[in-house]
């Protein structure tokens, strides 16, 4: 038994770097990232345009020193406006304080505003809600039989509307098909899933319901389509299953699912992850996961995606990471050299850059950003292979010694400017949100029943799909909504339609028996549906 489950995962393992959708930890010893890289041949020609791009200096010494003169000058306006900064306090181990803002009180014209638009949004199924996005879409065509043969099946768009619903809502084939008074068994819901629906089916149709949904106005009302925010909620998994591990922060067993959430509020790209692995280091597979016309360049997260080495990393690939920030006593402020110092600030500093170690691998650091912008390797990859080596390896410690000058910058800009930290802060919130709205949606249990860590992963992108299907909508009606509001005469506001969101549920009825009305051709959709603010 023990030599059986050894094969399972060894084989799981293999088909994910083949595919280079790594997911589990311990997958890198299987791997030298070394052979994913392009030869320094075929980087050369490139670095020149790249840099350019990125406003890089494109020679060793003139990056070192561009980044040199952005460490100094961002640390003396920081020193210079401190006296005028009076909700950080920095004590004498060098530990900043951050005080409170003040609570935010809300627009009065917000809550007549929601009142009116609940009157207006028209009740509806979730089933329903589904079908009428895949007739705007046509998210199913992704799906079909591996050979790539017609389906042999009657109405297949209805079928994997279905299974859609099934799995994303976590009921399960015989559940489901209790509700459906019979018309589809249990192994037809089953068939569809397995030998029809794949995670890069579901990835393509997720990108269809995303790139029609930026092409709304009220979603850029909300947020910025360049900033996304990004987090991981655990859920529960079958006992039995390999996956399934405990999890030291949450307390529980079960895996990961690990989100990244538009600032407009969509699901951009989802990953399974065991417990226990860093979760940081998938921030920015983003880059080559998301697909859709919505690319941010501006990464939240939580206090796992502060990592030195994610930080250098990103920055070279032109993300800018802005983190949240907790643990302060933890972390170490750089400065750009020994004799630079702070009247003010002065205390934060404990270390100097080691400038020569990053002029020295720059070579090496381009050759590894390029790979990654070519698609031959996944950036977690990366971040997983460097970590392991760690001070064994110099390419590590170059990346981690700029991601230090990175870090070093965005933490004393964290400290000074409070809109950032108020924009980190509602960008990170969202992802909460939305954890809780999929929870919502996920109404038929919360544990994951499958094994088979594909699996898994497939029902994290079905309840994605659920969602956005569910934020399409949403946003359909609120549009449509405001525009009746604005011609009835209400006075429709900027800030308070920005303090909307479409995770909207009391209007949406869940249980009972599911008739998808086949027939019913759901309305045309406007293409743009502009807001009258």
């Amino acid at each position: 038994m023990r030599r059986q489950l050894e094969v399972c995962v060894f084989t799981y393992l293999a088909h994910e770097l083949k595919t280079g959708d790594l997911c589990v930890a311990g997958a890198e010893q299987y791997a030298d990232y070394r052979t994913h890289l392009l030869p320094w041949s075929e980087c050369a020609s490139q670095v020149a345009a790249y840099c350019q791009e990125l406003g890089f200096p494109a020679t060793p010494g003139a990056f070192v020193a561009h980044l040199k003169a952005w460490l100094t000058q961002t640390a003396a306006d920081v020193d210079a406006a401190f006296p005028d900064n009076k909700q950080v306090e920095i004590n004498d181990k060098g530990v900043p304080t951050i005080k409170r803002p003040p609570p935010r009180i809300p627009s009065p014209t917000l809550r007549p505003l929601i009142e009116a638009l609940q009157t207006r949004v028209p009740q509806r199924n979730l089933l329903d809600i589904v079908h009428t996005v895949e007739h705007w879409t046509h998210w199913s065509r992704h799906f079909g039989p591996l050979s790539g043969a017609d389906p042999k099946i009657d109405n297949p768009r209805a079928r994997y509307i279905v299974t859609a619903f099934t799995y994303g809502c976590n009921l399960g084939p015989a559940q489901m098909a209790r509700h459906l008074r019979g018309r589809v068994s249990p192994h037809q819901l089953w068939h569809a899933n397995h030998r029809h629906i794949t995670v890069t089916g579901l990835d393509a149709a997720l990108r269809d319901i995303i790139n029609r949904y930026s092409r709304f106005a009220l979603p850029r009302l909300w947020g910025k389509a360049k900033v996304a925010a990004a987090d991981g909620t655990q859920f529960a998994l079958n006992e039995a299953s390999l996956a399934s591990e405990y999890h030291i922060r949450h307390g529980s067993s079960g895996g990961v699912a690990y989100h990244h959430i538009s600032d407009m509020y969509i699901a951009l790209f989802s990953h399974f992850l065991v417990c226990g692995v860093w979760e940081g280091v998938y921030i920015l597979d983003i880059l080559k996961q998301n697909t859709s016309e919505i690319q941010p360049d501006t990464l939240h997260a939580d206090t796992q995606g502060q990592s030195a080495p994610i930080f250098g990393m990103a920055h070279l690939l032109g993300i800018d990471l802005m983190p949240r920030i907790r643990n302060w006593k933890d972390l170490i402020f750089y400065r750009p050299s020994k004799d630079t110092l702070y009247q003010h600030i002065d205390p934060l500093f404990s270390d100097v850059i080691d400038w020569a170690l990053i002029e020295t691998h720059w070579q090496d650091l381009l050759q590894v950003v390029l790979s990654i912008k070519a698609g031959k390797v996944l950036p977690s990859t990366l971040l997983r292979k460097l970590t392991n080596y760690s001070r064994k390896n110099r390419l590590y410690q170059a990346f981690r010694e700029l991601g230090r000058v990175v870090r070093t910058v965005f933490l004393l800009k964290y400290l000074a400017r409070l809109e950032l930290r108020d924009q980190i802060h509602a960008a990170t919130n969202k992802v909460e949100v939305y954890n809780e709205f999929t929870q919502w949606l996920g109404f038929g249990g919360e544990e994951i029943p499958d094994k088979d860590p594909v699996e898994i992963e497939k029902r994290i992108k079905y309840r994605d799909l659920i969602a956005n299907t569910v934020i399409l909508q949403n946003t359909v009606d609120l549009s449509y909504a405001l525009r009746e509001l604005a011609a009835a005469g209400h006075p429709i506001k900027r800030e308070d339609v920005a303090a909307l969101s479409p995770y909207w549920t009391q209007h949406i009825k869940r249980f009972g028996d599911y008739v998808l009305e086949w027939d019913e051709v759901p309305p045309v959709l406007e293409e743009e549906l502009p807001i009258p603010v």
